[in-house]
C-alpha cells in the first residue's frame, strides 16, 4: 500500500518506522523539508518528500502535525492521491501549544476541526498512543492482552481500512463511534494514553465526558 505521512514526530517518526518494515511504499514529509529527514529515509526506506507531494498517489495519508499547523497545509495537497484516499488525523489540542482555538473550546471535537480545515473527512486514531507502543507493543492477532486503539470516524469503509491497518501493525482496535462523539479519545479522557486491551478501551471510553477540564482549556 502507498502512504503518505505528514509529520514526521514521534508518532509520524515511529510510524514511517513499522510501516515501511511491513512493507508499504511510505512517503513522509515535515515543515523543514525533506533534506531533514535524509536519516529517517537512509534508517527506513522512505522516501522523504515535500508536505505537497506526501499524498500523491497515496491510499492512506497520515496527518499527524500540531493542530496550530494544519491551517498551513499546502492548498490541495489531497488533490492528487488515490480515489478514495484515507485521511488519518492523529492530532490533539494542546492551547498552550497551538494557541486558543475557539471552536474546539466552544465544544467541537478536534478531528471535526481538523476535517473542516483540510476539507477532507478524516479518521481519528493513534493521538492517545504513546509513540514507542508503536515500535514496541505490537503483538500477533489473537494475542491475549493485546494492546487496543479507539477509531473514530464517519466513513465505515475508511475507518475499517484503518483499522485493518493497525491490526497489521500489532494492535486490536475498538470502533469508537463517529466524530461527533470522537471526544471521548481526546487528551484527559480515560482512554487517553490507556494502554489496555479491548474490554478495558471500551470501559474507558464509555467512561469519558464531554466536559473539557481546566488543563486542557486555553
Amino acid at each position: 500500500m502507498k502512504i503518505g505521512i505528514i509529520g514526521a514526530g514521534n508518532i509520524g517518526g515511529n510510524l514511517t518506522r513499522r510501516l515501511a518494515s511491513l512493507g508499504h511504499e511510505v512517503s513522509v514529509a515535515n515543515s523543514r523539508g525533506p533534506e531533514t529527514l535524509a536519516e529517517l529515509a537512509e534508517e527506513t526506506g522512505a522516501t522523504a518528500v515535500t508536505a505537497s507531494e506526501a499524498a500523491r498517489d497515496a491510499q492512506v495519508v497520515v496527518v499527524t502535525i500540531p493542530l496550530k499547523a494544519v491551517p498551513a497545509l499546502p492548498a490541495g495537497f489531497l488533490d492528487a492521491a488515490a480515489e478514495g484516499v484515507v485521511v488519518i488525523d492523529t492530532g490533539n489540542y494542546y492551547p498552550q501549544r497551538d494557541g486558543r482555538i475557539a471552536a474546539i473550546e466552544d465544544g467541537l471535537p478536534e478531528s471535526r476541526w481538523t476535517e473542516t480545515q483540510i476539507g477532507h473527512p478524516v479518521v481519528k486514531a493513534f493521538n492517545g498512543t504513546y509513540a514507542q507502543d508503536i515500535v514496541t507493543r505490537g503483538l500477533p492477532g489473537g494475542t491475549a492482552g493485546r494492546q487496543a486503539l479507539p477509531v473514530a470516524g464517519d466513513d465505515a469503509a475508511a475507518k475499517a481500512a484503518v483499522r485493518d491497518l493497525i491490526d497489521e501493525l500489532g494492535f486490536d482496535t475498538v470502533d469508537a463511534g463517529g466524530l461527533d462523539t470522537s471526544w471521548r479519545q481526546q487528551p484527559g479522557t480515560p482512554v487517553y494514553g490507556n494502554q489496555g486491551d479491548a474490554a478495558a478501551v471500551e470501559k474507558a471510553l464509555a467512561a469519558a465526558s464531554p466536559e473539557r477540564t481546566a488543563e486542557w482549556r486555553a
